[in-house]
């Protein structure tokens, strides 16, 4: 029997694509984002064990998906894993084993994979600092991004450098309330969905 706490794959994807929409496309938090997103090249998956070897197994599906299935189709991919690793530490830690895993498989240089959790924190901060929310999703995630594709999104951005600094002046403006009330209508919009 499921956990009660641990949500549908259908509400988490629901949930996470809310998030997609209005964080990260509403808050500009990646300008690259929209158009794959709108083109619907974004592919969004729930592993629902909680065991970190099942992510693994389906982590290395993920990315010989991506890998073999053209950019028009699908661009890149979210792995929602809502009961693996809901520790952050133990999914920071976990990153490393992603990033062996991406060259092992011979994805160096094709594919990354970046990380996303709802208790996010970059080193040096306080637990509470709203710049966390940069890399905040609605559960566990590892998002799997081609590199060409990066590449070619960075080129066509005049000053990419700028976007890390410009989304924390954003957080900053939305501030922990703000932050809190995008959360709770992404919330809604997958009850709604």
């Amino acid at each position: 029997m499921p956990n009660p706490v641990t949500p549908s794959a259908a509400h988490a994807i629901a949930e996470t694509r809310a998030w997609v929409d209005r964080a990260v496309i509403g808050l500009n938090l990646c300008p690259f984002a929209k158009a794959v997103q709108v083109k619907g090249q974004v592919r969004y998956v729930v592993c629902a064990s909680s065991e970190p070897e099942a992510l693994l197994s389906a982590l290395i599906d993920e990315l010989h998906a991506l890998a073999n299935v053209a950019p028009s189709e699908t661009d890149t991919t979210l792995l929602i894993h809502p009961a693996a690793l809901t520790d952050f530490l133990d999914f920071n830690d976990f990153l490393a084993v992603v990033d062996d895993t991406v060259e092992d498989l011979g994805y160096s240089g094709i594919l990354q994979v970046a990380s996303f959790h709802p208790q996010f924190q970059f080193a040096d901060t306080h637990v509470n600092d709203v710049s966390n929310a940069t890399n905040r999703a609605p559960y566990p995630t590892l998002h799997i991004l081609r590199e060409a594709s990066i590449d070619r999104a960075v080129a066509a951005f005049p000053d990419p450098e700028t976007i890390f600094d410009a989304n924390i002046d954003t957080l900053e403006q939305l501030g922990s309330d703000g932050w809190a009330a995008l959360q709770a209508q992404c919330r809604e919009d997958a009850q709604n969905s």
